[in-house]
């Protein structure tokens, strides 16, 4: 246990920033000053209760006299009121300060929150493709959307907690001078009851905890298999797995979320009980030892509202603790996402006017299985080279080093005798347009769609569909404004390959990428598509991958690339 609070502990520094290390500082004063704040609401109490049900014990009391004496009171009676003034005044500063300082906890929270969602939105973007290609989706989405937020409410949670405990120390240092062995006997119930419930219920919220997370990554999945796959779904009339696998995994989460949240509200109802016989109990031991109660009416509202303020402080803590289980598996996810952010890769310009030349090169997505092994290969600038072979041969992945998705496993690329390397490799992709076999389009327009990731540019983009031949159908529509559907259902395939082409060439490319672009449409429409490919990249470089001989048959030059 131990060593994971230590884990803990140490994946929190890691994901605070110096700016986050100087609030903490900050928000420890401001928890000591609450403290000392509540403690003074709670211990003024007991000699304003004195003062007032028996004034002559005003002068008696050595402080009250000083006071007495200092501002120079006519009376005992005008003390009270302006006592009673001081003490309205210091009761809704309290309050304007617990609002205050309340915010400042949120604030910083929520403030990291969208820090960690931000950390890990840019560790995706930084991936390389290798890497990227092997995620899944829906964790990387559960990641930034749900463990981040589940992540700043474990620090809140972390703050709010050491909040309640100087609180809780004020208090009993006042009641220990009060009563030590009444205080005692209070703490010893308190702690055997506190360590029971974090035995037991907190040890339970840490395994739903970790539930909830797989649950929730479960569900995206489901989710998202079902939104990608719809039309299969009503071709295959799998409607009734899908909605009891959607039954299934609603259930389990609803379970986890009934338990948690049932164990969570326990130690507060737990507390109140043992708050309540607690009081009864010191009620009647005062009874017992004093026989007046009146006497020593100060000291019983003094501990009614301390047990008041203590037992919601301790149940706070518990529930605190509670939520730090509950969320621990989240904190451990962002943690592990974040602590190896690569480095951003470089801008710095290279020119390509000549030649790419790739020197020895070899690829393995797995050690000692090669895709490519000590390729060698020059293409001219201008030129049309198309890459073909059997399926699983390695034509895409080339190309895909080739355009700097990939880094070779061995072998240097140079760009006009220019190394490519991490530095430059951000203005070498930049020269690519990409038009895959299959084009993705988000539920926008087809002008949002085409302009995607640059600066959005009408007439750039009506010159783009004008190109690729989409114009036409576009102004029987809505133009560039036209919605295109999520994953651009609302268009054909040769519409959405059209598409595809205007935002590979909107940013004008120096080396136009065919992936098996044209695979997946009928002869005709490739025919036509295929000419304006051509037509348009006269004066571009053309990497085609296709199986179709008609794709290729005005290319330049064929590599034919075998497997090993």
């Amino acid at each position: 246990m131990k060593k994971q609070q230590i884990s803990d502990f140490a994946r929190l520094r890691f994901l605070t920033t110096r700016k986050d290390k100087i609030t903490l500082i900050l928000l420890v004063f401001m928890t000591v000053l609450l403290s000392i704040i509540e403690t003074i609401g709670v211990g003024i109490i007991m000699p304003f209760i004195t003062f007032a049900s028996n004034p002559s014990m005003l002068l008696n009391n050595p402080y009250g006299s000083m006071v007495y004496h200092f501002f120079n009171f006519s009376n005992t009676q005008t003390f009270m009121f302006v006592f009673s003034g001081a003490l309205i005044v210091f009761y809704l500063f309290r309050s304007i300060y617990n609002v205050f300082y309340n915010y400042t906890i949120n604030l910083f929270a929520f403030r990291k929150y969208h820090d960690l969602a931000f950390r890990a939105f840019q560790k995706l973007l930084r991936l390389n493709y290798a890497d990227f290609v092997n995620k899944n989706s829906d964790l990387l989405r559960r990641n930034i959307l749900n463990d981040t937020l589940h992540t700043s409410s474990y620090i809140r949670s972390f703050l709010l907690l050491y909040s309640e405990f100087f609180t809780i120390a004020f208090l009993y240092s006042i009641l220990l001078i009060i009563s030590w062995k009444m205080t005692l006997v209070l703490t010893v119930l308190l702690i055997s009851k506190v360590l029971l419930i974090t035995k037991t219920i907190s040890k339970t919220l840490s395994k739903k905890g970790e539930q909830k997370v797989a649950i929730e990554g479960g569900f995206l999945k489901l989710l998202s298999s079902t939104l990608g796959n719809f039309k299969l779904i009503k071709i295959k009339d799998s409607q009734q797995e899908l909605e009891n696998a959607f039954l299934n995994q609603g259930y389990n989460r609803a379970k986890v979320e009934i338990i948690s949240q049932t164990l969570m509200g326990m130690p507060k109802n737990l507390l109140e009980t043992i708050g309540f016989c607690i009081l009864i109990a010191c009620v009647a031991y005062i009874l017992y030892r004093y026989e007046d109660a009146s006497a020593v009416l100060p000291i019983i509202s003094m501990y009614a509202l301390a047990l008041y303020k203590v037992l919601p402080s301790v149940n706070k803590i518990l529930d605190n603790l509670n939520l730090m289980k509950f969320y621990r598996k989240s904190l451990e996810v962002v943690y592990d996402e974040l602590k190896d952010i690569p480095n951003a890769e470089g801008k710095e310009p290279i020119a390509f006017t000549q030649t790419i030349c790739l020197k020895n090169i070899s690829f393995a997505y797995l050690e000692q299985k090669n895709i490519i092994s000590n390729l060698n290969l020059t293409i001219q600038k201008g030129e049309k080279v198309a890459f073909v072979g059997p399926s699983g041969a390695g034509k895409s992945t080339l190309v895909d080093i080739i355009s700097g998705f990939y880094t070779p496993t061995h072998g240097e690329i140079f760009i006009d005798e220019v190394k490519l390397t991490q530095d430059n490799i951000k203005s070498w992709r930049k020269k690519f347009g990409y038009i895959p076999q299959s084009i993705y389009l988000f539920d926008g327009s087809v002008g949002e769609n085409i302009a995607f990731g640059s600066d959005f540019d009408q007439e750039r983009i009506i010159k783009a569909c004008k190109i690729a031949k989409i114009y036409d159908f576009l102004e029987a529509h809505e133009g560039i404004d036209t919605k295109v559907g999520d994953g651009g259902i609302k268009l054909s395939g040769g519409q959405k390959q059209r598409i595809g082409i205007a935002r590979a060439i909107y940013d004008n490319p120096e080396i136009l990428v065919l992936d098996e672009a044209t695979s997946a449409l009928d002869n005709e429409t490739e025919a036509q598509i295929m000419d304006e490919i051509y037509e348009l990249s006269k004066d571009k470089t053309l990497l085609v991958i296709a199986h179709r001989l008609s794709t290729i048959e005005r290319c330049d030059r064929k590599i034919t690339i075998r497997p090993i």
